[in-house]
């Protein structure tokens, strides 16, 4: 376990790509990619609500955003990551609704920007993120729920073998709809076992 006493807030490495929270300054690429990607992302991701600001189309609500996750990285409640590849943004990974005690789990989600798609920039990232999450914050588990249909989102978690452990049902509100999810998890168990394995990624 390596020793920082604010984890996440060095950047994490892959063997390709990097990770780091967002900042404001980041506003003009995140929201080049977002704007672009729009059709590709919005179909997987919950409605904004009404009267709330579009976080794509105002710098503000942007800045506000990237505040809200310094201070759930700061309580320790969630890591959200850029993922950077040559200096560019290609998508996010969090590792959110962290809980302690008996349980120790977070929910990992993530996206990827389109033109990128299909080249393991994603399996790379959530296996960082799965180091980090095991190694620095000492988790027992993570999950990640994904809508049946969103088959690239799923070739994610297949190419890692992340376990598949049954369906929850009408589970998230998505796009105006509650969808039924896969529901995807991994232990520490796991990942040391398969540790060696993972580290092709790393």
């Amino acid at each position: 376990m390596r020793s920082n006493p604010d984890p996440g807030a060095v950047p994490l490495v892959g063997r390709r790509l990097v990770m780091r929270p967002l900042v404001a300054e980041d506003y003009p690429q995140w929201c080049e990619v977002r704007t672009v990607n729009e059709e590709w992302l919005t179909k997987w991701e919950p409605q904004r609500i009404p009267g709330q600001p579009d976080v794509v189309q105002s710098r503000q609500a942007f800045a506000s955003r990237c505040a809200a996750r310094q201070r759930e990285r700061q309580l320790g409640t969630g890591y959200g990551f850029g993922v950077f590849v040559d200096n560019q943004l290609a998508g996010e990974m969090n590792v959110s609704a962290i809980q302690r005690g008996p349980f120790q789990n977070a929910y990992v989600g993530y996206w990827i920007d389109e033109r990128l798609a299909g080249q393991e920039y994603t399996p790379e990232a959530l296996v960082v993120a799965m180091r980090f999450a095991f190694e620095d914050l000492r988790l027992h588990r993570l999950q990640i729920s994904i809508i049946p249909r969103n088959k690239p989102s799923r070739r994610v978690v297949e190419k890692l073998g992340i376990r598949l452990e049954g369906m929850a049902e009408k589970y998230l509100e998505i796009n105006g709809n509650w969808e039924d999810h896969l529901r995807y998890a991994i232990t520490i168990e796991e990942w040391i076992e398969r540790k060696q394995e993972f580290s092709r990624w790393l």
